[in-house]
């Protein structure tokens, strides 16, 4: 066998939610440059237009879309567009999130706890905790529900989740609806890929630690931050998206047909692993 060709994606459909920075982009860099056709999606028009034209200047198949993950007739339509535009949809990647907010990347750090100041909870309003668990939970929800409508008949598709460590590694209040959106991704997950695995279709998750992306402002481009967390990382340096593409290939391609419902830590070895 050529095991090389198991990771062919070429002419692949492929939709990335939040796919105008960071990771989702790192996602849809990849499949592009392997011969995939790409629609990122995401709010931030500006942004999602100036990567697409420029990835389409290095002669990849890709398109940018403008959708909320919070709208999900809105979404529905970018996804099915793009089926549409493509004849198949094999890929989605249901990526979108936002920022837990001020004070979980102390918890990383040194192995210390920032002091969660009292009635933290108390002060949680309902305006934070569902936006938060909107994007980042509905919003994974919507996408793959979305995607599987057009994977399901061809009993073939990939879908892959962006969870995150913050699912197990916990904070306070300070945090809380982010790792609440997390761990039910993840659990989400699960069951997904118990429903869909008898279609051909492999549903997994890419559980980042610390990556380098804009995400909360851009705090993880401060070089002391990195410095203090790259102490307590075996590798010694903290994630760049492009450290996540070859994982993003492989779960993405008929490599990944008998792996299914798996959540793969990936943070340069600190709790390295996959969680079944």
């Amino acid at each position: 066998m050529n095991v090389s060709s198991r990771f062919d994606v070429t002419g692949f459909g492929v939709i990335v939610t939040g796919g105008a920075s960071g990771l989702g982009l790192a996602y849809g860099e990849v499949l592009a440059a392997h011969g995939a056709r790409v629609t990122l999606i995401d709010v931030d028009r500006e942004a999602v237009q100036t990567h697409a034209a420029r990835l389409q200047g290095d002669g990849l198949d890709v398109r940018g879309t403008v959708a909320d993950v919070t709208d999900h007739a809105a979404l529905d339509r970018a996804i099915d567009e793009a089926a549409e535009t493509y004849g198949r949809l094999d890929v989605a990647f249901a990526n979108a999130g936002i920022d837990p907010g001020v004070g979980f990347v102390g918890a990383w750090a040194g192995g210390t706890r920032p002091r969660v100041e009292e009635g933290a909870i108390e002060l949680y309003t309902d305006e934070r905790w569902n936006r938060v668990i909107d994007i980042n939970l509905n919003g994974i929800f919507a996408t793959t529900r979305a995607a599987a409508r057009h994977m399901r008949p061809r009993r073939f598709g990939r879908i892959i989740v962006t969870t995150s460590l913050a699912a197990t590694v916990t904070e306070g209040a300070i945090g809380s609806a982010y790792m609440a959106a997390k761990a039910g991704a993840r659990h989400f997950m699960h069951c997904l890929a118990l429903e869909l695995a008898g279609y051909g279709i492999t549903v997994n998750a890419i559980a980042p630690g610390f990556f380098v992306t804009n995400i909360g402002g851009g705090h993880a481009h401060s070089p002391d931050v990195q410095a203090a967390l790259a102490k307590d990382i075996p590798m010694h340096r903290v994630g760049f998206p492009d450290d996540i593409k070859t994982l993003a290939l492989f779960l993405a391609s008929p490599a990944c047909e008998y792996i299914t419902g798996q959540e793969i830590v990936i943070d340069g070895g600190w709790g390295l692993g996959v969680a079944d």
